[in-house]
């Protein structure tokens, strides 16, 4: 079976860390989180993925250069103008040849949806399209789905007010579609799947929508990114074996700390460099970043190769992108941002 993985936006909300990379290829404790989400589909017999790309393309293209991730083939359908999501999937199945049932999946969603039932509900109902729903606490920031008792959608709200929610289920970013949706689709435009696919298939009553209560993290903004290294640090991904994991702290083995230093839910990535007395608590140090003595950083990220100056407090929480340098004594919390291009 064949998947597509939509992975061409630009991660704006990541920024200054997605101006040196693509969000989907941000580390994961240490791995790619495109690796994530390929380990995942291929418990669920998928073959063979098509990466939907548009911003920085080579960045995948250069690092996979045998055509393959976890035993999955990869193509890549590069976009050459912004098509939205209805548009980049219609352009990346054009592209790869696909003429069967196919799975679609938001490259930045991390979850362990059971693809395999997803696909058994989807013909059990004779859906031409089926959605994965996920219940979420506060519905306020995401598309609620409605739908008939025996799973139908009947409408679709855009971020309701959470007391105005008519559920609390989400659209989960990860589809199976009949490749008969190909036609409903314009080619050479930007088409949204949210607000003009799906509509045009419900009112056809052709589709579906299966709810889960798998584990599912929207990684798009620095603090879901850093929960979602969190929680593969306190053992969320019951698959994947952590090396070198202590207690809830992964070091590279090319990485130097201090022994004075205390840290916790923290990633220190290859390369890296922490002083003497420096406290990390719920941080990524991503490649090369150096933490100088007596500096204090909660809830944080640290690019590639970023440099913070001693006698520093940071957090919650800060973004530092590639190459910055904090001046020593610097304290700064809030939605802090440093870099750019």
């Amino acid at each position: 079976m064949k998947s597509i993985i939509l992975v061409g936006g630009k991660g704006t909300r990541l920024r200054p860390l997605t101006y040196e990379m693509p969000k989907q290829m941000l580390p994961l404790v240490g791995v790619p989180m495109i690796e994530c989400v390929f380990e995942m589909l291929s418990t669920h017999g998928i073959t063979e993925v098509v990466l939907s790309l548009g911003y920085l393309p080579d960045h995948f293209i250069q690092a996979y250069p045998d055509g393959s991730i976890a035993g999955v083939k990869i193509s890549y359908a590069v976009e050459p103008e912004p098509l939205d999501t209805a548009g980049a999937i219609r352009f990346a199945a054009d592209f790869a040849g696909i003429d069967d049932t196919f799975l679609v999946v938001n490259g930045d969603v991390l979850t362990d949806l059971d693809v395999t039932a997803l696909l058994a509900f989807h013909r059990a109902h004779d859906a031409e399209g089926t959605i994965a729903l996920h219940p979420v606490e506060d519905p306020s920031r995401f598309g609620v789905v409605v739908t008939t008792d025996d799973g139908e959608v009947s409408a679709f709200i855009e971020k309701p007010a959470r007391e105005e929610a008519p559920t609390n289920l989400i659209n989960a970013g990860t589809y199976v579609f009949e490749p008969s949706i190909l036609s409903r689709i314009a080619s050479g435009r930007k088409v949204s799947v949210e607000r003009e696919t799906f509509p045009a298939l419900a009112a056809d009553g052709v589709l579906f929508a299966m709810a889960d209560r798998a584990y599912w993290l929207d990684t798009g903004t620095p603090s879901t990114f850093l929960q979602a290294n969190i929680d593969v640090l306190n053992g969320r991904d019951s698959d994947r074996i952590v090396k070198d994991l202590v207690g809830t702290t992964w070091c590279h083995q090319t990485s130097r700390v201090a022994p004075s230093a205390r840290i916790e839910n923290a990633v220190v990535d290859r390369d890296c460099v922490v002083g003497e007395n420096v406290v990390l608590d719920g941080v990524v140090l991503m490649p090369g970043a150096v933490v100088h003595d007596n500096v204090q950083i909660r809830s944080s990220i640290i690019g590639p190769r970023a440099i913070i100056g001693s006698a520093s407090v940071l957090g919650p929480t800060c973004v530092v992108g590639a190459e910055v340098t904090v001046a020593e004594g610097s304290e700064l919390s809030g939605e802090v941002h440093l870099g750019g291009i």
